[in-house]
């Protein structure tokens, strides 16, 4: 798609990074391609990488042909939201605005935008393979057909749910917004632990990655995670034998004050942003 194409967007894009590629790829892989939508990407490779591969259609920056379309997703860092809004502004019609920029407030959106038709949204970035995992929360004004289209649009990148409000929504970043790097962190330690019994890399890496696959498969059954580890643990076996190192270095307690920690500094990166 050329950026000069004359065209009436239905969804528009300000940022075309990481979330919004994971966002437009579900978009497109249900729909007739992207030739509704529109992305102000300011980094030239990066139009072309969202055009050749999705079809959609980029610009440079926000001009006239955002002010027709239906959605604004807001996908860029959150030190640029207000130079980026400011400069859209003029331009925007009567849209329903989502905003995947962390920390900044349901309300210091609505100011930002002049519109109460605004919905937070804390995207993980499982999004990229359809297995993210979204918390929103929106202003209250928010009506039931606009909540009903953002999960639509959501339902592309995996689940989704409503939370209350923002100090809620830092509590998703905790947890399902940094959550797949608390994954990977495991599966690399794993990995390495494997490969000092003498695997190769790869081998170690295959090793681990079906080991996780299964174990999540067997967690799908709804058990108890807690019966589920019993289960594996035979007394005085190999099991209880790294399981017990793992009590023994307080795994279970690091875990949670990890887990607060994020918490804590998503409230307070809100609160920066808040001031800013």
């Amino acid at each position: 798609m050329h950026t000069n194409d004359i065209i009436t967007p239905s969804i528009v894009f300000i940022g075309g990074g990481q979330m919004a590629s994971a966002i437009i790829a579900g978009l497109v892989g249900t729909s007739n391609g992207g030739s509704h939508i529109l992305v102000v990407e300011p980094i030239e490779t990066q139009r072309e990488l969202l055009s050749s591969r999705y079809g959609v259609h980029t610009s440079a920056e926000a001009n006239e042909r955002i002010g027709q379309a239906e959605i604004v997703v807001w996908a860029i860092k959150p030190q640029m939201f207000r130079e980026a809004a400011a400069a859209a502004l003029e331009h925007l019609g009567s849209a329903l605005h989502i905003s995947i920029a962390a920390g900044i407030s349901v309300e210091a959106l609505c100011v930002l935008l002049q519109t109460h038709r605004v919905v937070r949204v804390m995207p993980n970035t499982s999004a990229l393979v359809g297995a993210g995992v979204s918390g929103m929360t929106a202003s209250k004004e928010l009506s039931h057909a606009d909540r009903a289209r953002v999960e639509a649009l959501l339902s592309a990148t995996g689940h989704s749910f409503w939370v209350d409000n923002d100090e809620r929504l830092d509590a998703v970043t905790a947890v399902s917004g940094s959550g797949p790097a608390y994954v990977f962190h495991f599966l690399e330690a794993f990995q390495s632990a494997t490969e000092a019994l003498g695997f190769s890399p790869d081998t170690a890496r295959e090793l681990v990655l079906l080991t996780a696959l299964g174990a999540l498969e067997q967690a799908k059954w709804g058990e108890a995670f807690g019966a589920l580890r019993a289960r594996v643990t035979s007394r005085k076996g190999t099991t209880e034998a790294a399981l017990s190192v793992l009590d023994a270095r307080a795994t279970p307690a690091a875990l949670a004050e990890a887990v607060k920690s994020a918490y804590l500094r998503a409230g307070e990166l809100s609160l920066e942003l808040s001031k800013s």
